[in-house]
């Protein structure tokens, strides 16, 4: 794997709308391979089974969704009327029966590809605001649903690993990643050593207190929580909370 970084945003637009399509295809195949019965499995998430996760997926599509009808109406239109909505929303989705929760997912990702599709030209600069209250251009959410459906499909545990990532979301994750760290004030005296990399200390005013060397997508792995898979740590071997 090439060590040299990518930036995502910087990528054309049709490229990186052309990774969260890939990552979409990637989820598919993920949930594809699991049976029924084994959608009442557990995840990585602590208290989601795979209905939840899939439930999940699906409403984010629908949810970018009403972002970009906003970015193309000027009407305002948030992804969530509330967190509560949100949550009840992906509760009341685990409780379908498989086949329509696998329609759920389905149906959502048509509907957002078909949004990306006709989104007018100067809609995607238009600014519209996130479910954590961040004020981005539309354009940002082939990033939004990027990240969603490539972690979520290891988050499925069948068989997804971050080594399948594009390294372009690999980097945009771990980006991610620190500047939430560093934020909200977590990740005290880490230090990220990624191959070939010059390393990132979380907060240089610190002394490092945990190294953790390996791949990119080891090391984006371990700092999503997603565990220590590949990764030499010298240190706590737990990552701190980022989102």
């Amino acid at each position: 794997m090439s060590t040299e970084q990518t930036n995502f945003a910087a990528l054309p637009l049709a490229e990186r709308l052309l990774i969260a399509h890939r990552g979409t295809a990637y989820f598919a195949r993920r949930l594809a391979e699991l049976t029924d019965d084994e959608l009442d499995g557990g995840t990585l998430l602590p208290g989601w089974t795979r209905r939840h996760l899939v439930a999940h997926v699906g409403y984010n599509a629908a949810a970018l969704c009403r972002l970009l009808d906003w970015a193309a109406s000027g009407v305002e239109t948030p992804m969530y009327e509330s967190p509560e909505q949100r949550s009840r929303e992906i509760e009341e989705g685990a409780t379908l029966p498989p086949a329509a929760i696998r329609n759920v997912f389905t149906h959502t990702a048509a509907r957002l590809g078909e949004r990306w599709r006709n989104l007018p030209a100067s809609a995607w600069d238009a600014f519209v605001r996130t479910a954590q209250g961040r004020t981005v251009p539309a354009s940002e959410t082939a990033w939004m649903r990027a990240r969603e459906v490539w972690i979520h499909a290891v988050d499925l545990g069948n068989g997804g690993r971050f080594g399948d990532f594009p390294g372009s979301v690999l980097d945009g994750v771990l980006a991610d990643v620190v500047v939430l760290w560093r934020a909200r004030d977590r990740g005290a005296g880490v230090c990220l050593g990624i191959d070939g990399r010059p390393p990132i200390e979380i907060h240089e005013s610190e002394s490092i207190a945990t190294r953790v060397l390996g791949s990119s997508a080891a090391v984006a792995r371990w700092a999503t929580g997603r565990g220590a898979v590949d990764v030499e740590i010298e240190g706590d071997p737990a990552a701190p909370t980022w989102l």
